[in-house]
């Protein structure tokens, strides 16, 4: 299989987990000047046009990610074919995925935590779980780059 030269990472909204997917991403293939595209999107429409939430900016930021400037887009069937790969979040949005007719997906969890979810930190009490799901995408995102791209 050829090397994928565009990723989309998608959660639910696209406010939390993607947009931190996004900015990890970004980060580390300008570090490895590597030429990949990337975008994140949320199967729901309800945060379009709206920034990261506020803990997800601040936990990237603690990492010296910049997700500012992104803002919430809901995933398109062009998106399928516009990006080599199709990057769930969890299995929830997999199967949301799957359902929109999307055939290259992987679950972001694969490449790093055995399959595990990436859990979704805007249910969480306040910080708690940025910090965690911070770490968790970053790993995957960079071992995912490593591997396919």
């Amino acid at each position: 299989m050829s090397k994928a030269k565009s990723i989309i990472f998608v959660c639910l909204g696209n406010i939390c987990r993607s947009p931190i997917a996004q900015g990890v991403a970004q980060k580390y293939i300008k570090e490895k000047n590597l030429d990949i595209k990337i975008a994140s999107a949320g199967t729901g429409d309800w945060h379009i046009g709206e920034a990261p939430c506020e803990h997800s900016i601040k936990v990237a930021a603690m990492n010296d990610v910049d997700i500012s400037k992104q803002k919430a887009q809901q995933v398109q069937k062009s998106d399928f074919s516009n990006y080599d790969l199709v990057v769930g979040l969890d299995d929830s949005n997999v199967e949301n995925l799957k359902k929109l007719g999307a055939t290259n997906i992987l679950k972001l969890g694969n490449y790093g935590f055995e399959g595990a979810d990436v859990p979704d930190p805007f249910f969480f009490d306040g910080f708690e779980g940025f910090d965690k799901v911070f770490e968790m995408i970053e790993i995957c995102v960079k071992n995912l780059i490593n591997e396919k791209c």
